[in-house]
């Protein structure tokens, strides 16, 4: 059943515009991304994030870069599903309710450089979309064996009725600058990036997938490690403490992406797309964060030190062995719940919580539908 909320906004629609509308039932959820997404996929490949990644929700090391739950997180939980189980991860994982393909560092075009040169994933999302395909095709096949196999795969028509959710982009933005490329030359990429995005999207719905749920990038220009990392002058911050260059390119990235978007739904009929302003939400996050019951959005909770509490050499969770006796050096803050950034990089729970509770009625989408309702078509 549709709540009065839900009821409203369809209503705003123009009803031209409106092809059908039904209440949805998505019975999986098939994720793509970097950490901001990523449920266990590269501590599944290189070791857990340790500990006290996890320490507010999960009491434990969970596989997140964060104390506790990502948007992914209350995505699933928002429509009733269990947590996804990373695809890389063999330990425990259940995948009757979807995958997650996302690992921390993923970039949607691969990078010419190795995970300990650089940090980025090799798991890239061309790699991603072909663990899905596989995943689709012999997921089928097992489940053919019965027993356990068929509890914790998902069935065939599972496929078609689940939501695609993708959050990725970020880091293919800052890869340029680490190549110390100029803002101009990181934009002159974004095509490319976008082109390969759409690749993905396209072979997903020529297996079946239809409902797409697609987060824009956030405000780069506000994290600490990026303005730790980067030369950065006085007059490039903006009113709210934020680098503007940084900020520039990930808006630029945006806005083709939502005319990405948009052709997308020329050339896929039967799709339905809905794109999520996750930007606008996080930087009106760190804007006021004060006024929102947040202390400093730029001082991290788990770090070492210096003006942001934030060390790339020296990460959340980094240990030394001191007397004989290891110890954390890099530990958490008191209270995460009022902190807005986790470890310089990435957002806490409390801050992924405010930003899912904007952007689930539909509020920051375009068509402005809830998570819900994201099944049903619009017409442009």
């Amino acid at each position: 059943m549709m709540d009065l909320t839900q009821i409203f906004i369809l209503l705003s629609l123009m009803p031209t515009q409106i092809l059908c509308v039904k209440s949805c039932h998505f019975p999986a959820i098939f994720n793509f991304g970097d950490s901001n997404s990523d449920t266990g996929g590269l501590s599944a490949a290189f070791g857990q994030a340790p500990y006290p990644h996890g320490e507010t929700f999960f009491h434990a090391p969970a596989g997140r870069f964060s104390d506790g739950r990502l948007l992914i997180d209350f995505i699933a939980e928002g429509l009733d599903l269990p947590y996804l189980s990373a695809f890389l991860d063999s330990i425990g994982s259940n995948f009757s309710h979807g995958a997650n393909f996302a690992t921390a560092g993923s970039t949607i075009r691969p990078q010419n450089t190795t995970m300990a040169q650089s940090g980025y994933s090799p798991i890239s999302l061309d790699v991603q979309g072909v663990q899905f395909s596989d995943f689709h095709t012999r997921s089928q096949t097992i489940r053919l064996k019965g027993n356990i196999f068929g509890q914790l795969l998902p069935k065939e028509e599972d496929f078609s009725q689940a939501l695609y959710t993708f959050n990725i982009g970020q880091n293919d933005l800052t890869a340029g600058y680490r190549l110390n490329m100029s803002t101009e030359q990181v934009k002159a990429y974004v095509p490319d990036l976008l082109s390969q995005l759409s690749n993905v999207i396209k072979k997903i719905y020529a297996q079946g997938g239809r409902s797409f749920w697609i987060h824009n990038t956030g405000p780069v220009g506000c994290l600490p490690y990026i303005m730790d990392r980067f030369l950065i002058t006085a007059a490039q911050i903006d009113k709210y403490g934020c680098a503007d260059p940084f900020n520039e390119v990930a808006n630029y990235f945006n806005l083709q992406l939502k005319k990405t978007v948009v052709k997308l739904r020329k050339e896929l009929p039967l799709a339905a797309i809905t794109y999520i302003d996750v930007y606008s939400v996080k930087y009106s996050l760190i804007g006021h964060a004060e006024k929102l019951g947040f202390e400093d959005p730029f001082l991290a909770c788990c770090g070492h030190g210096g003006k942001y509490n934030y060390n790339r050499f020296i990460k959340c969770g980094s240990k030394k062995v001191l007397n004989g006796k290891e110890i954390v050096i890099a530990p958490s803050c008191k209270d995460p719940s009022v902190r807005v950034s986790w470890d310089g990089t990435h957002f806490t729970e409390a801050a992924n919580k405010w930003i899912f509770d904007q952007i689930v009625n539909g509020s920051f989408s375009d068509p402005p539908v809830p998570l819900s309702l994201a099944c049903n078509r619009v017409n442009h």
